[in-house]
């Protein structure tokens, strides 16, 4: 099972996730988040060790200005939750990137458009919503393409996960379910997921 947790402050979670051996920590930069990252903040991400943790740039359309001015360096995979092509998930990549592409899930025919992204290295299943923590129509997700590239978001918490996983997903993206207050993780509900995890793989 994989895990990304979404919406990181780079001071106060990362080397908590880092400890915990979360495969993927989730950076915002969307000014409209809750959870945006303020740009001067990239610097602390240099100075952890990440050991087998990635590092992810979540983005809306990024210029490649500020892809090249804020994120070379420092991130390992860009996420893109914008209105992207196959042909610029290409021109990202090509900047030094591995590319989760988010696929917005309304009704059963959205799932068929991340064929069109077979250049991204993952694809997010994800609601329409944007970090407003809609939850995954339940009835769509048996009908997911399974395996280590397709990861699930949306109102994915402690209490679904066992039930989530029998429908054959293991990779989960999380963000407000382990959160105590708006844009702020809780460490406790973090552990408590991560051994909930290691109670599923065993």
């Amino acid at each position: 099972m994989q895990l990304k947790i979404c919406g990181l402050n780079p001071a106060r979670d990362v080397q908590l996730c880092i400890d915990l051996k979360v495969n993927y920590l989730g950076f915002i930069f969307y000014e409209k988040s809750p959870r945006n990252l303020n740009l001067e903040d990239i610097k602390i991400l240099s100075n952890y060790n990440k050991k087998n943790s990635c590092f992810v740039a979540v983005t809306v359309n990024p210029s490649n200005e500020f892809i090249k001015k804020n994120l070379v360096g420092n991130f390992d995979f860009i996420q893109l939750h914008g209105s992207e092509t196959k042909e610029r998930v290409s021109e990202i990549k090509n900047m030094g990137f591995k590319i989760i592409k988010a696929i917005k899930i309304k009704e059963e025919q959205n799932i068929y458009e991340y064929k069109q992204f077979n250049n991204a290295d993952i694809i997010l299943f994800d609601t329409p919503g944007m970090e407003k923590s809609l939850e995954f129509p339940k009835n769509l997700i048996a009908q997911l393409p399974l395996g280590e590239k397709y990861a699930l978001a949306g109102s994915i918490s402690e209490d679904n996960v066992e039930n989530i996983s029998k429908l054959g997903v293991n990779f989960f993206d999380l963000s407000s379910s382990l959160e105590s207050q708006l844009g702020y993780k809780d460490h406790h509900k973090i552990k408590s997921f991560i051994n909930k995890i290691n109670e599923l793989k065993n």
